[in-house]
């Protein structure tokens, strides 16, 4: 074993070691940190789905009793007279539909059977009662409700509100359905987000008899949903497969790969007013920010550490073969110059020794010294 080739490799095979386990660990605490950050944007997209889904239920409901105190609307409905009530609410439906996104307002008479449809007023008098629960809870228990449902018309987020009579008489409801297009295209346009909703394949085909009929078309088809509205369908078709939207009547999150950018997806059930799943809504947002973060940290890291090995290694090298190989070698030379009887002159860095060496040094001169006055008796 040599000291000045084994020692030196010891000591830098030791800070390799440490600097590569503190750069491992670090990038594990990072990865971490990152994966939280992901989870924290999950959780964010799932609370700003159903926040504003449940907001968009509240203004809906909110139009529906402004329009239930009306007293032209009560008078007419109590009548019973669909002209008057036209005559009286149309304009009012035209200027929300091109401003605020209700699709549909439709009064009831009681229990549940339609009144007055403004956005198709030729069709009414067929009865509710079989897939319209909230309008049938409204009537029943004479309370304003909000909700998710599907219509003849097609799905919408509704708010339904009683009407009373002049007197007093309970005599019927008005819906107000705003549509999911325009809810959806804020949230892209806020957030950043990119949403689809899908709703069941069966319940939609056997309720919404009016809806347009292209809705339901092959390329729309996902397993045994149908993709309703998107606003992005190139992107969430790649990202979401009919497998994903199997069993959705929990949330569910991952991350998938489209185009080599890396995004987050959750689905998120959609149930109606009265509890029933009626399909599910999928928010996806690029996860390309943290995980680039995280993959420039890693280089970063990584490089770091290179250098942190490279500088430890030159320090190793200068301490051991300055401060101890070179004074040691010069210390020996002068102990084997005593056995010779050479003369060995000072050396000039004997004042920059380490304590340890000057003290060998110095040990060196008094031995020196002793066999120099032995030799000198001796002869």
């Amino acid at each position: 074993m040599k000291f000045r080739r084994d020692a030196p490799v010891a000591l830098i095979t030791a800070v390799v070691l440490v600097v590569g386990i503190l750069t491992v660990a670090s990038n594990l605490l990072f990865g971490g940190m990152t994966t939280a950050v992901e989870r924290s944007h999950v959780q964010l997209m799932s609370a700003i789905i159903n926040f504003n889904l449940d907001g968009a239920a509240g203004n809906a409901l909110a139009r529906a009793e402004i329009i239930a105190a009306e007293p032209e609307v009560r008078a007419a409905l109590a009548r019973q007279d669909r002209p008057a009530l036209l005559a009286a609410t149309s304009g009012m439906f035209a200027t929300q539909k091109d401003n605020y996104g209700v699709t549909q307002v439709q009064f009831h008479s009681a229990p549940a059977t339609s009144f007055l449809r403004l956005q198709a007023p030729e069709r009414f008098g067929d009865d509710l009662s079989s897939f319209r629960p909230i309008v049938v809870a409204v009537n029943r228990e004479q309370t304003a409700k909000k909700g998710m449902e599907t219509a003849r018309s097609g799905p919408a987020i509704f708010g339904v509100a009683p009407i009373a009579a002049p007197g007093g008489t309970h005599v019927g409801s008005v819906e107000v359905g705003m549509d999911f297009g325009p809810v959806l295209d804020r949230l892209k346009a806020a957030y950043g987000l990119d949403l689809t909703l899908f709703l069941d394949e069966a319940p939609l085909r056997q309720t919404a008899t009016a809806m347009d009929p292209t809705v339901l078309a092959e390329q729309n088809r996902v397993g045994s949903t149908i993709k309703y509205y998107s606003t992005d369908w190139d992107l969430m078709r790649t990202l979401v497969t009919s497998d994903d939207l199997r069993v959705h009547d929990e949330p569910s999150d991952y991350v998938r790969k489209a185009a080599g950018k890396p995004y987050g997806v959750i689905i998120v059930p959609l149930r109606g007013a009265s509890g029933e799943l009626l399909g599910a809504v999928a928010v996806t947002q690029s996860f390309a920010p943290t995980r680039g973060a995280a993959g420039r940290s890693l280089v970063l890291q990584m490089l770091f550490a290179l250098f942190a090995m490279i500088v430890l290694a030159g320090v190793v090298l200068v301490v051991v073969s300055g401060f101890l190989l070179r004074p040691l070698r010069a210390i020996s030379a002068r102990f084997a110059a005593i056995g010779t009887g050479e003369t060995v002159e000072d050396d000039e860095d004997d004042d920059r020794l380490s304590i340890e060496m000057a003290e060998l040094a110095a040990e060196q001169k008094r031995i020196a010294a002793l066999v120099a006055a032995k030799r000198g008796r001796g002869s």
